[in-house]
């Protein structure tokens, strides 16, 4: 299993395919098994890596105190790793919040940026989404809490198609699952972050990119981002909900990709 050591944890890393260097960073549940259906698509322009944050799937699942910035820091360690001095990155939610903490702190580290149903900072909308996440996990459990959260992370007419698919994943998420208080630390990570300050300052050019029905990141997250990042491209998606770019990939995958090669000069 490919791991990069980056001093007092392991992260776990695939890459597939030639080319400019692309980072596909996932969000909360930080597998990067999440781009699944990218990977190929994309491999077929980029060097695509994709890497388990600390705390999740086969990285070293650390008790500290997590938080964005950390998770920020480990994907600059990985890179550090793997020789690459500045890559095109796409974070989605969590990852995009790792993302614009990078452009802002690093930016000569990423050639151009793709945020993808993330938000700048929390409001109350977000708050009240996550303190509910967080106390079913605590007070109920973790099937209860991937329950409860398939009803926010993916769109109702999906969920209503997709049940037997659904029970399969959630046996799959259970056995590989961190330890409770890990997940906990990394809900409150998100929680406490905050990058609109800096959003103007971030030169690295730009992709915003949700879904009109992502009731984790809503579709004004997404144009606080778009209408503060200078130059940035924005494009909304008709339906995928929070996690579109598993459900709604044939929609997704193409604007994202157009946007990259651009960048990219391909």
């Amino acid at each position: 299993m490919p791991k990069v050591d980056i001093g007092d944890a392991e992260i776990y890393y695939e890459e597939t395919g030639d080319g400019p260097p692309l980072m596909l960073v996932p969000g909360l549940g930080g597998g990067g098994s999440f781009w699944a259906p990218q990977i190929a698509e994309f491999a077929e322009h980029f060097r695509v890596i994709i890497h388990d944050h600390r705390g999740a799937g086969q990285s070293t699942h650390s008790l500290i105190d997590y938080s964005v910035d950390q998770m920020a820091a480990d994907t600059v360690a990985l890179m550090d790793g793997l020789g690459i001095d500045s890559a095109h990155y796409v974070g989605h939610s969590t990852g995009g919040a790792m993302g614009q903490t990078i452009a802002q702190d690093h930016p000569e580290r990423l050639k151009s940026l793709v945020l993808s149903a993330t938000w700048a900072g929390r409001d109350s909308y977000f708050r009240r989404c996550f303190e509910t996440r967080r106390e079913v996990l605590v007070e109920l459990g973790l099937e209860a809490y991937a329950r409860a959260s398939t009803l926010v992370l993916m769109p109702p007419w999906w969920i209503a198609e997709n049940d037997a698919l659904i029970a399969e994943q959630a046996k799959i998420l259970a056995v590989n699952n961190p330890p409770t208080e890990v997940m906990v630390s990394r809900i409150d990570a998100i929680m406490k972050y905050d990058r609109r300050a800096g959003l103007g300052d971030i030169r690295t050019p730009t992709l915003v990119i949700c879904a009109r029905d992502d009731a984790v990141t809503p579709i004004h997250l997404s144009d606080e981002l778009a209408g503060s990042i200078p130059g940035a491209e924005q494009i909304v998606l008709d339906r995928g909900g929070h996690f579109v770019p598993v459900i709604q990939s044939g929609d997704y995958n193409p604007p994202v990709l157009d946007f990259l090669r651009r960048q990219a000069g391909l």
